[in-house]
C-alpha cells in the first residue's frame, strides 16, 4: 500500500469517475452464477455517488476474437448488476466513440453507466495510449476496483491511469492491506500453506515464499513430487518426474532461510480418481505400487493443526488434496475449519486466494471466516511470487504520467 493513492484523497463532487471494474463473472443459461465480483464493487461505487461523482464502469468479459461478439456481450449482466448495487443500470454499446460519449452525458445522478466489452477493441489488450486516452476524455478521475486485473499492462489498466487523477477502489484497498498483513508486514511467525497439482506452474512463487514465511506446508500433486525428490515411492500418484531437482533445490533455499519445509507423514490413497472410491490411509513410506495419493492423511491433519496453534498469520494458496471428490477433500476441509476458528478467535490472521483456492475455501462453509479470501487468480499469484503489478504500481507516485517510450 505505500504510496497507493486511495478515494480518501479523491476530489469526487460534480466529477466523472471512471471504475475499472472486473465483470468477467461466471455465467449459466444466460444467468450470472456468481456475484462475488459485483458485490465486492458496491462499496467503491456507493462511495464514489455519495461523494457526489457519476460513476461509469469498464470492464473486459471472455476473450472475443475479432472484434464485438454477442456472446461476450457485458448487456446481459446488467440485471444483475442493478439488483447487486441497488441502483438503476445504463448501458452503452460501446466504450469509446460517439455511443460512449452520448451515455456519459445522459447519465443522472445516483445511476451507473456501464460501457461495452472494452476487449472489442484489440488495442485494449495492446496497451494501446491513443485508446487510453479515447477512454480518458469519458471522465475526470480513475478508479481502479480490480485486483484481479491489475497483473496485467492493458490500456484500461495502466495507460489510462497515467493519463488522470487515478486511485485504488476500496474492494482494491481491501486487497492490498491484506497482502501487505501476509508478507510485507506480517505478525510472525507466518505459515504458508500451498497445495494444487504442479510445482511447474508455482516455482516462483514457492521460491519467494520460502524467502519470507517461517514454515511452508505442502499439500496437492506438488507435495508428491517433493516427497519423490527424498526417495520415497509415491505408486501412481500425479508427480513431476522432471521437477524432481527443482523440488530439492526449493529444499535447499528453505533449509538456508530457515523456513521449515513440511511434508505430508501419511495419506489416503485409492486405486481410482473419483468420488467415494475405495481408500485406505498409509504412511507415505508405504504406499502401494497401483494406489495413487488423493488427500493429506490424519497424521498429517493434526500436525498442521498443532502448528497452526504456534503461528499468527497463515498465507493458503490451493487445495491440500482432490477437495472435488468425497471424501479426498477431508485435509483441505479440517485444516481450513481450523485456520478459520483460530481467526475468529482472534489468534490468527489469514489470508486465502488464487486458483481453485476460493472454491476450495467455499466448499469448507468458510469463505466469510478468514481475514480475506482473493477472488483474485492470475494477480495474486504473480503477487506471491514478488512480481511488480503494473495496475497496482501505476497508481502511486504522480497523479498523472506520460507514456513509457516504448508506448
Amino acid at each position: 500500500m505505500a504510496g497507493v493513492r486511495t478515494l480518501d484523497t479523491a476530489e469526487l463532487r460534480g466529477n466523472i469517475a471512471l471504475v475499472r471494474a472486473d465483470l468477467n463473472v461466471p455465467m449459466q443459461d444466460g444467468k450470472v452464477t456468481d456475484t462475488a465480483r459485483i458485490d465486492q464493487l458496491k462499496a467503491t461505487v456507493d462511495r464514489l455517488i455519495t461523494g457526489g461523482a457519476k460513476v461509469v464502469l469498464l470492464s473486459h468479459f471472455g476473450r472475443p476474437k475479432g472484434g464485438p461478439d454477442a456472446k461476450y456481450s457485458l448487456h446481459q449482466i446488467v440485471p444483475t448488476l442493478g439488483e447487486r448495487l441497488g441502483r438503476t443500470i445504463r448501458f452503452a454499446s460501446d466504450c469509446v466513440g460517439p455511443v460512449a460519449h452520448e451515455a456519459v452525458e445522459s447519465l443522472a445522478n445516483g445511476e451507473v453507466l456501464l460501457l461495452e466489452n472494452l476487449r472489442f477493441h484489440a488495442e485494449e489488450e495492446a496497451n494501446d495510449w491513443n485508446f487510453a486516452e479515447l477512454l480518458s476524455e469519458l471522465g475526470d478521475i480513475y478508479v481502479n476496483d480490480a485486483f484481479s486485473i491489475a497483473h496485467r499492462a492493458h490500456a484500461s489498466v495502466e495507460a489510462l491511469a497515467r493519463l488522470m487523477p487515478s486511485y485504488a477502489g476500496i474492494a482494491m484497498q481491501r486487497e492490498l492491506e491484506a497482502l501487505d498483513a501476509a508478507l510485507e508486514n506480517p505478525k510472525r511467525p507466518v505459515m504458508a500453506l500451498v497445495g494444487g497439482a504442479k510445482i511447474s506452474t508455482k516455482l516462483e512463487l514457492l521460491g519467494n515464499l520460502v524467502r519470507k514465511v517461517d514454515a511452508l506446508a505442502l499439500g496437492g500433486g506438488m507435495a508428491n513430487t517433493f516427497l519423490a525428490a527424498t526417495g520415497k515411492a509415491i505408486g501412481k500418484s500425479l508427480v513431476e518426474k522432471d521437477m524432481l531437482d527443482e523440488a530439492r533445490r526449493i529444499a535447499d533455499i528453505a533449509a538456508k532461510a530457515g523456513c521449515d519445509l513440511i511434508l505430508p507423514v501419511d495419506a489416503v490413497v485409492a486405486r481410482e480418481f473419483k468420488a467415494n472410491a475405495a481408500n485406505e490411509t498409509v504412511s507415505v513410506d508405504a504406499v502401494p505400487d497401483d494406489a495413487m495419493i488423493l488427500d493429506v492423511g490424519p497424521d498429517s491433519i493434526e500436525a498442521l493443526n498443532q502448528r497452526l496453534a504456534s503461528v499468527n498469520t497463515v498465507l493458503w494458496n490451493g487445495p491440500l488434496g482432490a477437495f472435488e471428490l468425497t471424501p479426498f477433500d477431508r485435509g483441505t476441509v479440517e485444516v481450513a475449519k481450523a485456520v478459520a476458528a483460530r481467526t475468529e478467535k482472534g489468534h490468527l490472521t489469514s489470508i486465502a486466494g488464487g486458483g481453485d483456492t476460493s472454491a476450495a475455501m467455499a466448499h469448507a462453509g468458510v469463505e466469510t471466516r478468514f481475514t480475506y479470501i482473493s477472488t483474485a487468480g492470475g494477480a495474486f499469484l504473480e503477487w506471491l511470487e514478488g512480481k511488480v503489478l503494473p495496475g497496482v504500481a501505476v497508481l502511486s507516485g504522480d497523479a498523472t504520467k506520460q507514456p513509457n517510450a516504448a508506448d
